[in-house]
């Protein structure tokens, strides 16, 4: 990247923090998970996140933790969510949505709740609503997907909206879907342990955009896998993909091609949503550009352990 393009990154991402924020930043969040550690890489959230706002949420269903996601209270959307990415086994559920009571209410219990009528106007005010989804063009993005999630039950937890950004039909059903799939068939085919998963969104630098006045829609969607335990004998090919590998994808298909690049051959569906791959470096990278933080994903950067 040139050193004119660096400086228009910083320069944006200066300009996004007064905007996104709305004030100073303040103090780090990075080890806030207490209750859900296990979802992260070494039990160690990722570090480098020091901005004001945000809600870590060990995401409850029926009494257990399933995953985890670092939330934005005023913008109502997940900064991530982070999870252990596992074979399905059986279909995606019927979807019912759920909110999270501890957003709106101190006391409130942990476990995530099915949308009611009427909702109480404590969490209407702290989170997204189906209603801010309804006649927009955007689609309910999952960061953790629900074809990542093992049994039923985890999979009907990805159903709440603090798991959920605005994302582009031909971007969630087009290359996000197929990396989705790549990330499953690297995991079953080549990965000895867990894969543990960080997938987020990256806001606009300019002027936050908005569905319904209400939740922020992201820019750009990013994914990244620890894969720590791995078969030793990879083809060439793979090799590039362990440990550590990650991916962003484009939400708006007027966006620069700064970041990722668009393919002028793709169908008319999906031009403009393609996805880049590249290293977990290179997507830190990027992040510490366009939101003035030094994030790092996974603990020691996923240390290798081959077998």
């Amino acid at each position: 990247m040139s050193q004119r393009k660096m400086l228009q990154f910083s320069t944006g991402a200066l300009l996004f923090l007064l905007l996104w924020f709305g004030g100073p930043v303040l103090g780090e969040i990075s080890d806030n998970f207490s209750q859900c550690l296990d979802f992260f890489y070494k039990k160690s959230p990722p570090t480098g996140i020091n901005a004001a706002g945000y809600q870590p949420i060990c995401q409850r269903y029926k009494n257990q933790y399933h995953f985890a996601s670092l939330y934005h209270r005023q913008h109502r959307a997940p900064l991530f969510s982070a999870y252990i990415l596992s074979s399905a086994d059986g279909k995606r559920p019927n979807s019912t949505w759920m909110y999270e009571p501890q957003l709106a209410f101190s006391r409130a219990s942990s476990e995530m709740k099915p949308f009611h009528t009427p909702m109480d106007n404590n969490v209407i005010e702290s989170q997204a609503m189906l209603q801010d989804y309804k006649n927009s063009t955007y689609t309910k993005g999952h960061l953790n997907p629900s074809m990542h999630q093992k049994t039923k039950q985890n999979r009907e937890a990805t159903f709440t909206l603090t798991n959920i950004v605005p994302q582009k039909a031909g971007s969630n059903s087009g290359p996000w879907s197929i990396l989705e799939n790549e990330m499953l068939r690297k995991f079953k085919t080549y990965c000895n342990g867990s894969m543990y998963v960080i997938t987020g969104a990256m806001p606009y630098t300019s002027e936050p955009r908005w569905i319904n006045n209400r939740v922020s829609v992201p820019e750009y969607m990013w994914s990244a896998y620890c894969c720590p335990s791995y078969i030793t004998n990879l083809p060439e090919s793979v090799r590039p993909f362990f440990p550590t590998y990650a991916a962003v994808g484009r939400n708006d298909r007027n966006s620069g091609e700064e970041i990722v690049p668009i393919n002028v051959k793709a169908k008319a569906s999906v031009r403009g949503y393609d996805v880049r791959r590249m290293s977990l470096e290179t997507l830190e990278g990027i992040l510490a550009q366009r939101m003035a933080m030094p994030i790092s994903l996974f603990h020691g950067k996923c240390q290798v352990e081959a077998f």
